[in-house]
């Protein structure tokens, strides 16, 4: 099976990219390693912390552009969020429910890239994702004129022997 999004390498300057956003291709055991070492310096807590928002704008900021460049909307783009995180490896992920109107939903993960790359390891290993989909659930949001704003938190993981990963959304408290 070859890869199921569309790739465009700049035959000058060798940049990979994807649907117009410049991409990065990296073996998964660099990225985690990469990963694993800034978790032990800085402990899970305190990584999870920094990374909720770049990921939050990171997220928000995608949806943005994909919206505009396939004439997207609404919550379409937070599904295609998930189709294009899931083409590109870095897990199978779906809704298991999704409510724009009220700004929540449920995402199921399989497959984790966390989990398949740390064979063995026990406990909540995907909480990188938890600020991306609070990212994508609030641009929905906004675009189309909701004022609330969400939190995303991982409630299960494949690493502590669930079927899949679950993430949560939900409106944060006002």
């Amino acid at each position: 099976m070859q890869p199921l999004l569309p790739i465009e390498v700049d035959e000058e300057t060798g940049v990979w990219s994807t649907d117009g956003l410049p991409m990065l291709y990296v073996p998964r055991h660099f990225f985690t390693n990469n990963h694993l070492a800034v978790e032990a310096a800085l402990g899970r807590e305190r990584y999870a912390e920094i990374l909720y928002p770049a990921g939050y704008k990171s997220a928000f900021f995608w949806c943005d552009k994909e919206a505009k460049t396939h004439g997207l909307k609404g919550l379409a783009v937070f599904e295609h969020y998930l189709k294009r995180l899931s083409q590109r490896g870095w897990g199978q992920f779906a809704f298991l429910s999704a409510n724009a109107d009220a700004g929540d939903a449920e995402i199921a993960l399989w497959h984790s890239s966390f989990v398949l790359q740390q064979p063995g390891v026990t406990g909540r290993l995907c909480y990188m994702f938890e600020g991306w989909f609070a990212g994508a659930m609030d641009w929905v949001g906004q675009s189309e004129g909701r004022d609330y704003r969400t939190v995303s938190r991982e409630t299960q993981c494949a690493a502590e022997g669930h079927a899949h990963c679950t993430f949560r959304v939900t409106p944060m408290a006002a």
